[in-house]
């Protein structure tokens, strides 16, 4: 230690810069360069208060030497107040601690961590209460590999910056703390956005339900993550997988549909894998195959349900490796994509029954979204009814037209069992097959 007119001198310029110190980085650099100017320790611990209040959690940590890169001396800082005598102590008393590592191990039952200490140089360290005047923030810890590091001048050193050091740790807490709230507020903004413009854009709902539906699409969207979309035939799978890709990180990439219950079954493999020239009778040319056009964007897998259980197994191992193999390729072929599978069956069953493979269900079914039927959403007819109206009398050159309320009110009754499909093409008939400009007739 220097004399005191010098140790004054310090004190006030420490002080200084503690004042400046605006981020977690300041703070460490503080730490680090400044009190190593009196203090000749080799690491820095500080451990705050969890969440809960209880636990003690690291905050802020630097080693030197073998300890830099060593993970358990980084996690090592982690206690539950009261479990730890060491932790206890600090927190119980006014001025610091200090601790000898081998004083330490001669005692009974040790901290587990102790032993760690030694085996990467640590001979002693201090440790001291942090608290500003409204709340306990935590503790500091100084670590050396020498003796002596601190005797009593250096430990009213410390005594006399802590509370500084408090002030100043438990404003960068309040900044943090303000930072993840903007944050989280204005992602819930960019989520609402997505959703108002999900469903202005490409998809009409307004019940509750299909509010639903447009908030995990928005939750999704972002991610990377593979969606079960589920539903009856004619609900809108498919633009619920297109509103998902056109919002994801890979909407400038395609977006490839597949439909798994049209392809020929000794065609599957060559549609969704492609095929070298000659691989087979008929095949005169390569040909590359939905994965591959896929690349870096998304694949739509539709009725996925009907994929017979011999392919299953085959997009299972290309969902785990993502890498296919053409037809009569020597080599794999690495891919980056986006899985987005749809079906009308409950694949639940599909499994108990056998006829859908256990491990690949519960690898689509990632996240999954359920489509309601029509019949369960019936205040949307009208709105969905008016929309197809006005598509299809100015695609087909008509004068405009409503629905005759007669109309309108059997329309509510009718259970839909084909779903918005049926009810899109029950309007572009109706269109059809009127002269005037009133719908008063169903042509179901």
């Amino acid at each position: 230690m220097k004399q005191g007119n010098m140790m004054v001198e310090f004190l006030l310029s420490l002080s200084n810069d503690i004042a400046l110190i605006r981020d977690k980085d300041d703070f460490l650099r503080v730490l680090r360069e400044r009190l190593r100017e009196v203090i000749h320790f080799n690491d820095i611990v500080i451990n705050i208060f969890g969440d809960d209040g209880k636990s003690l959690v690291p905050y802020l940590y630097y080693s030197e030497g073998r300890r830099r890169h060593h993970p358990a001396f980084q996690c090592s800082g982690h206690s539950k107040l009261g479990s730890d005598h060491i932790f206890e102590a600090v927190m119980a008393a006014e001025q610091p601690q200090v601790f000898n590592v081998r004083k330490l191990l001669q005692a009974k039952s040790p901290p587990a961590y102790i032993p760690l200490f030694r085996e990467t140089g640590i001979v002693e360290f201090s440790g001291i209460r942090l608290r500003s005047a409204t709340q306990e923030i935590g503790c500091l810890f100084l670590f050396s590999e020498q003796t002596g590091t601190f005797p009593d001048p250096v430990l009213q050193l410390i005594k006399g910056v802590s509370h500084q050091l408090s002030i100043a740790l438990a404003n960068i807490l309040a900044n943090e703390r303000i930072a993840s709230q903007l944050k989280e507020i204005e992602s819930y903004k960019q989520r609402q956005h997505l959703q108002k413009e999900i469903a202005a854009v490409d998809i009409i709902g307004n019940s509750r339900e299909m509010q639903q539906v447009f908030h995990l699409i928005s939750q999704v969207a972002p991610a990377d993550s593979t969606v079960l979309i589920l539903g009856e035939t004619g609900t809108g799978k498919e633009l619920i997988s297109r509103a998902i890709h056109n919002h994801s990180p890979r909407k400038d990439k395609l977006l490839v549909k597949v439909n798994c219950a049209a392809l020929p079954i000794h065609l599957i493999e060559s549609e969704l894998f492609g095929h070298e020239k000659g691989a087979f009778t008929g095949a005169t040319e390569r040909r590359i195959g939905k994965f591959e056009i896929a690349h870096n964007g998304t694949l739509f897998l539709d009725e996925i349900g009907e994929l017979p259980l011999a392919m299953q197994s085959k997009l299972l191992r290309v969902l785990q490796e993502k890498e296919i193999e053409r037809i009569g390729g020597k080599s794999p072929i690495q891919i980056d994509f986006r899985i987005i599978a749809a079906t009308n069956r409950d694949l639940k069953k599909e499994v108990e029954a056998g006829r859908f493979r256990k491990d690949l269900y519960y690898r689509l079914d990632v996240f999954p979204i359920l489509i309601p039927p029509l019949r369960e959403r019936k205040e949307e007819i009208p709105e969905l009814a008016d929309y197809f109206l006005q598509r299809f009398t100015q695609r087909s050159g008509k004068p405009a037209m409503r629905l005759g309320d007669t109309v309108r009110e059997e329309m509510m009754t009718y259970h839909w069992p084909g779903n918005v499909r049926e009810l899109e093409h029950l309007m572009e008939r109706s269109v059809l097959l009127t002269n005037g400009a009133v719908i008063e007739q169903l042509f179901i």
